[in-house]
């Protein structure tokens, strides 16, 4: 089966400094796949070279068997490809409703809108319940259900979350988690860049090993969790 997104040789550059060093990875529908890595790692980087918010110095990104390397942001997220980006991003001077609106900006059908609602509204009743309210207010876990719920509005097939439990309690942690599994069940794919790594090793079905911009090691998240490669990526290697 041809893999709904793949990556070859991607290099990401800023300047001098080579963030991503030629790496190339897949991911198959209904994964959840994990880019697992120590900050500086190129993680982020990678994810935003998806969807075409940073260049690629080099390399090649398929999606769903289209060439989307350097595809404008704002044309990915029709064709079903949506990043949820690190640190929430929510306008906090906007209603949360409104704040939802943004993601479906890609969405002509209103059946299709009215659904993305409903989903939204079923995952986080919160949202619901707050919709009118300035997003600015929300709590920090309200505002990452936000950052997420709005990226489901584009009914995405491959969901790209970035740090997604970043700055939360430990209990919205939990159902941020449980988010991703979830998520999965209901027939999304996700990549997922995450500094919880135990947490992430749960849900995920697959990883890669990311140090200084290279893929080290990639499997199954069961082969991972005992992988020496994990320590040297977090720790260093003695």
């Amino acid at each position: 089966m041809a893999p709904l997104l793949s990556a070859q040789g991607l290099q990401v550059r800023y300047g001098a400094v080579e963030a991503v060093r030629g790496v190339s990875f897949e991911i198959q529908q209904g994964e959840i796949v994990a880019l697992l890595g120590a900050n500086g790692a190129g993680k982020s980087s990678i994810l935003n070279a998806i969807v075409g918010l940073v260049p690629t110095a080099s390399g090649q990104v398929m999606f769903d068997g289209k060439d989307i390397t350097g595809a404008a942001p704002e044309g990915l997220a029709p064709s079903g490809l949506t990043l949820s980006p690190e640190g929430r991003r929510v306008f906090g001077t906007l209603s949360v409703s409104d704040n939802l609106r943004m993601g479906a900006f890609g969405l002509t059908d209103k059946d299709e809108i009215a659904e993305a609602w409903e989903r939204v509204y079923d995952l986080f009743p919160i949202l619901k319940e707050r919709k009118d309210q300035y997003a600015g207010t929300l709590s920090g876990g309200q505002q990452q259900m936000l950052a997420v719920g709005r990226a489901l509005m584009s009914n995405p097939r491959l969901l790209l979350l970035d740090e997604p439990s970043l700055g939360l309690a430990p209990l919205i942690m939990d159902q941020i988690f449980e988010l991703i599994a979830k998520l999965r069940d209901q027939g999304v794919t996700l990549l997922v860049v995450e500094q919880n790594v135990a947490k992430t090793l749960q849900v995920a079905d697959r990883g890669y090993i990311l140090v200084s911009g290279e893929i080290v090691e990639a499997g199954k998240t069961s082969e991972l969790t005992q992988s020496s490669s994990m320590q040297d990526a977090y720790l260093g290697a003695n």
